[in-house]
């Protein structure tokens, strides 16, 4: 089974994944582009019993774009997003694709949120697109 490891820019936290993500999305949500400093979100999401947590976090509890509240775990040291869980999808748990800092990671097989997407922005790729 596939195991790959997630981390915080310093390191002290971290989530060890198994198994193939569900799903690899691209959210163009303004909660996920003040979340990423960028101009959306890649995240991949994992069923809960496949991702283990090493370290410390904390806990910012914010309300999507959607109306459902999202928990985003993030180190106390350096403020890495490392992964978070909302109430659309308990029993999955969400992780940045750039904490893996993998280039073969999976690409994204949706995109959501596209009536948010910045003009300039071409997604290319095989995904299903919605607004």
């Amino acid at each position: 089974m596939e195991r790959r490891t997630a981390r915080c820019a310093c390191g002290r936290l971290s989530v060890e994944v198994s198994g193939a993500p569900v799903r690899v999305s691209v959210c163009h949500c303004l909660d996920c582009q003040r979340r990423t400093g960028s101009a959306f979100g890649v995240q991949a999401r994992f069923p809960r019993e496949a991702v283990r947590q090493h370290g410390a976090h904390a806990t910012y509890v914010r309300t999507g774009d959607s109306g459902g509240r999202m928990d985003a775990a993030f180190c106390p040291h350096c403020g890495s997003t490392v992964f978070y869980t909302g109430d659309a999808d308990p029993g999955l748990v969400a992780i940045p694709v750039g904490a893996f800092a993998d280039p073969r990671f999976p690409p994204p097989d949706v995109s959501f949120y596209e009536t948010r997407m910045h003009d300039w922005l071409h997604l290319v790729g095989a995904m299903r697109h919605e607004d």
